[in-house]
């Protein structure tokens, strides 16, 4: 029996007459005429190779046969319906999976807050939070591992567009009993004897690029390096060093009860990044939740540092 010839509108018949008992009634809701109704049952019939209705001058009746078919085609029916309906929810970007990477902070603060967000918007989209470190998260986009990636700005090459979303001033955090907690800015020359404590590769790179580029009498140099932020922080709570993040690292900070204090002289900025492919389409709810933190992200660094008290 060839089913694969059998056609979506023939079973919409069946399960309209089945349920209105008349062919002109059924040809109403399917915007088709008594005849085109009548002849899509008599092709379903054909490639059925029985009966589906016993007909009489006064009423049109399921035959046995076809009231025990009428269930495959009702499921039929409802299977497609629910494909049409997924292939909605992804084409408005309201379903689907999206793998967005971020180092530490990004990770555990920033990308929890807004997928909670999104979820009142897009509740069938399913958002993966991926630790990644910086100087991965380019990389990763780049071959597929993720569909965006929350980070600093970093070289893209052509298969990454990288969207600044919001600046972050690099900040001093040290213990309130620590000699420059007095001061309200900080001057990078006021650092060149104190201990710092460097948080992972990516933060040292940095310090010695802002290092590089002080007068000789403001050059620091870290004393030690540690894979995670939160040692750093830790390490400056004890007064044992003080430490030098972004600004938006206030948002893990207030456990350690550090003091931030504004790194001036010159002021160096740390730029965030939203990273997407351009070298494959992104899907349409990796896009969406794209377009959902460009405006939210901007947001969020506000209240950190509004909270911060800078």
């Amino acid at each position: 029996m060839p089913l694969t010839r059998v056609t979506l509108r023939q079973f919409e018949a069946l399960v309209a007459i089945a349920e209105l008992h008349s062919f002109a009634e059924a040809g109403n809701r399917l915007g088709l005429t008594s005849s085109a109704v009548s002849q899509l049952i008599a092709e379903l019939e054909s490639i059925l190779g029985f009966r589906l209705f016993d007909r009489t001058t006064r009423r049109v009746a399921l035959s046995s046969a076809g009231r025990d078919f009428l269930a495959s085609a009702e499921s039929v029916i409802r299977h497609v319906q629910a494909a049409e309906k997924s292939a909605d929810d992804l084409r408005n970007r309201a379903a689907g999976i999206v793998r967005v990477g971020a180092p530490l902070v990004l990770a555990s603060l920033a990308l929890p807050a807004a997928i909670r967000a999104y979820a009142d918007l897009r509740p069938k989209v399913v958002v993966r939070v991926v630790d990644t470190p910086v100087d991965a998260l380019v990389d990763h986009v780049a071959n597929g591992d993720l569909d965006l990636a929350i980070g600093p700005n970093r070289a893209t090459g052509a298969h990454v567009a990288g969207t600044p979303v919001f600046d972050s001033p690099w900040v001093l955090w040290c213990a309130p009993d620590h000699a420059l907690a007095r001061h309200r800015r900080v001057r990078w020359a006021d650092l060149r004897d104190t201990p710092l404590v460097a948080a992972g590769r990516d933060h040292e790179r940095s310090v010695a690029q802002m290092r590089s580029s002080a007068p000789p009498d403001a050059r620091i140099t870290p004393i030690d390096v540690v894979d995670n932020v939160t040692t750093a922080l830790g390490v400056a709570s004890q007064g044992l060093a003080a430490t030098l993040t972004p600004g938006y690292v206030a948002a893990l900070a207030p456990p350690f009860g550090l003091v931030m204090r504004r790194v001036v002289s010159p002021e160096t900025i740390r730029q965030v990044c939203v990273y997407r492919p351009l070298s494959r389409a992104a899907s349409p709810a990796a896009e969406g939740f794209a377009q959902f933190l460009l405006a939210w992200l901007p947001q969020w660094n506000e209240k950190i540092l509004a909270t911060s008290g800078d």
